[in-house]
Parts: C-alpha cells; structure tokens; sequence
C-alpha cells in the first residue's frame, strides 16, 4: 500500500475548527488598519532572488541558510518571500508609488524559511506587516509603535513589553562596528561557533544571542548609544519623547538589534514571556535606505511585521471566552415536505438577517440524529420545521445551550427572535 503524503515538515494545515481564531485577528488587525489610513498591498510569494541578497544582505542567516531558492525551467534564480518588507518597496518603485508621495501600507500572507521548525517558528509561517514611506521624522515611528499596542486591545492581549533601541546611520554604526570588532576579538575564546562566523560578517547580531554562556561578553560590550551623532539622538529622544506622552511604557534595550541589514536609526519589538524562547510576536523599525539601495529614489521608510501563528497561540488562552464562528442556530427538517421548504426558509432568515450563521440540515437522518449533529455543530438554536410545524404555520425553536422551554413562532416572529439574538 503507498504511503500516505503528509505535509512538509515545518507547514502546517489550518483546519476550519482552527480558521474562526485566524478570521478573528485578521478582522479586528484589518479594522485598526483602516483607522489609521493603511492601504492593503498584495505582493507575489515568488519574487527574484537577488531583491533578498540586495535587501536583507548575502551574510545573513536568511539568505545564507534559510530562503528557499530554486531556479525555474528558463534559469532564472527565484525565492520563496522570506519576508514582505523587500517585496513592497519592489512594488512601489516599479509602480511609481514613492514619486513625491506618502504611502502608507499593509500586507498579510505566507513567508517561508528553511529554519529548524519548533513552537512558534515554522518553515511556512504567516505575517501581518505596515509599511510607510516618505515620512522621515520620528512622529511616523511613534505611529508605527501605537497602531501594535491598539492590536493588543482589540485583540484582548495583555503582558506584552514593548522595547526600543537605536541603530543611528550606516556612518554610525560603521564607527561602532570597529570598536564591537575589536572587542569581540579580545574574547574570541569565549565565543560560540555561530558568533565566530558572524564575527567578520555580521557583528551586530552577535549582540541578539541567545546563547547563555555568553552573557557575559554580550554584557561587557560597547553600547551602540555612545557612537551616535546629535541628530541620531534627537531623533531616539523625540520617540521616547512621544511614548512618555501616550502613555507608552517600555524599556530600552542597547542590545536590541535586526537581523536584516536594512534597518537605521529606530527599532523596536513587542514581547511575550508566555511563548518561551520564540517570545518576539512584532518587531520592526526605521530602514531609510532600501529604497535607494533598490534602486529607486531616497526615500524614508519605517514599518513593522507580527507573526500571526504567535499571536493565535496568545489568543487561544482566551478561546472559550471569544466563542468564535459557533452557528447561531441549526434547522433540523422532518418529512419529505418540510426537506423540500427547509432551503426556501434558510434562505429567508439569511437574506432579512445579515450576520446570521446557519446550517440547514442535509442528507435525511432520524428525528435524533439531526439533533445531535446540531449539538455537534456548536449551534445556539435548532430550528425544527416538520409535519407538525407546517400544518400550524411556525418554527419550534429549542434552545441548545440553555434549559429554556421549546417555544413555537410564526416566520416573522422567528425573524424578531433571531434578531435579537445576534
């Protein structure tokens, strides 16, 4: 017997008992979105290999280690998005968006990474992102901060930290990059493998290791704070400026850094301490240079990412409150005639009551079987329409989750009953 196909590993199905959460947050992220005058944008998941090594940097471990890269039947090198940033400022530069404009933008869809797939981090995973261009000052940075923790109260999410640091220019951090080397040279022996390797390609992100053996390095390192210029500064201290004055708590973090080479000047992330070692759920910052570095004009841009699978598992502590998706109500049909009247009463109830969920009952079955598969189906209500029914003209209507008594309606008073359920 052949074997079964299963799924690759570290790609997950979303199953419909699981979608309803997924609708939930994709719902109410939209809905903040749109009160703050972002744009949807959607973006291929394929796109040319090179707009990831000229965007995120050839020595990361993205594009090192981890983007799915094949060449199609015409030898063109093509990637699998390993993230959305790179792929939207594409998009503005080949449409002409960026020209004497300001854009403000969101995304949402699939990325993919070859990683070692664990709770929160899998090779297929899912994004929610904002991006604005043509905005330089930190006011942009605070919005790019706010529109997050308005996630968290429409999402019902608490006991997440929001931490922010600096990156200063590229000229800044160059001068702190010597002095980060010849540090971390000094105590090249207490370094793990993957920090010696970073240590002559990437430096900075020797800083975000996790390794707990080398805290004490990490600690003793210069900070990237004393290599900024004036404006740098004035720039973070406007932004901390604005969090004071919102009401914005949060910490800095000079170890706080991106793993994409294209971030400048302001970074943040929002955490959790109750997903373990994958505590990050968004994280972004300023990356004024990328347009230009693609090829289009300079143009300042700051935006952020969430990762969607992260916060569906903050939100699945709240599952048995949200009650989500669940049928309001369920009709349950016995005979030959009131099979045959069932759709047409379906269709009624759901044209006079938008936002109804119902499930009209299909495939015959016993008095006793349709009602389980009710009970089954989560529904609130059965409506029972039989010969009974139809020679008095109503609905019974039993209620499923209470011990209230079965009562009996015409259409209309079903329609008045319904409505105020919803």
């Amino acid at each position: 017997m052949a074997k079964n196909i299963q799924a690759i590993r570290g790609m997950h199905d979303i199953l419909p008992d699981q979608s309803p959460l997924w609708q939930f947050l994709e719902d109410r992220v939209r809905e903040v979105l749109d009160g703050y005058g972002y744009r949807e944008i959607r973006t291929p998941v394929l796109e040319q290999t090179d707009l990831f090594k000229r965007s995120i940097g050839e020595v990361t471990d993205i594009v090192e280690k981890e983007m799915y890269t094949f060449s199609d039947r015409n030898g063109d090198s093509l990637t699998l998005r390993p993230e959305c940033t790179a792929g939207c400022v594409r998009a503005g530069i080949e449409h002409g968006l960026f020209h004497n404009q300001i854009q403000r933008i969101w995304y949402r869809g699939a990325m993919f990474r070859h990683e070692r797939p664990q709770k929160g981090r899998y090779r297929q995973f899912h994004q929610i992102g904002a991006e604005a261009f043509g905005l330089a000052g930190p006011d942009i940075d605070l919005e790019m901060i706010l529109i997050p923790r308005r996630f968290w109260a429409a999402l019902g999410l608490t006991g997440l930290e929001l931490q922010v640091n600096t990156l200063g220019t590229s000229q800044e951090r160059a001068i702190y990059r010597h002095e980060l080397v010849a540090y971390l040279s000094q105590h090249e022996g207490e370094l793990d493998d993957e920090s010696r390797h970073r240590l002559q390609t990437n430096p900075l992100r020797i800083l975000d290791s996790k390794n707990p053996e080398m805290k004490a390095v990490i600690e003793g390192a210069p900070v990237l704070l004393d290599s900024l210029g004036g404006e740098s500064r004035a720039h973070f201290e406007a932004l901390r400026e604005g969090l004071d004055a919102a009401g914005v708590s949060y910490v800095v973090n000079p170890r706080l850094v991106r793993g994409l080479d294209y971030y400048a000047r302001t970074v943040f992330e929002w955490v959790t301490n109750r997903l373990g070692a994958q505590g990050t759920v968004c994280a972004g910052g300023r990356y004024d240079g990328l347009v230009e570095q693609l090829g289009g004009r300079p143009t300042p841009a700051v935006g952020f990412a969430m990762g969607v699978e992260r916060l569906i598992s903050l939100l699945e502590e709240r599952l048995s409150e949200l009650q989500l998706a669940s049928p309001h109500a369920y009709i349950v049909l016995m005979g030959d005639e009131a099979q045959a009247k069932g759709p047409v009463l379906a269709e009624r109830l759901r044209d006079e009551l938008p936002g109804l969920r119902l499930i009209s009952h299909c495939g015959g079955g016993s008095f006793k079987s349709q009602f389980k598969k009710a009970d089954r189906s989560g529904a609130h209500y059965a409506l029972v329409l039989g010969d009974d029914e139809l020679a008095k003209g109503v609905v019974s209507v039993k209620s499923l989750r209470t011990a209230d008594e079965q009562q009996e309606y015409d259409q209309q008073a079903l329609i008045g009953f319904l409505r105020s359920r919803l």
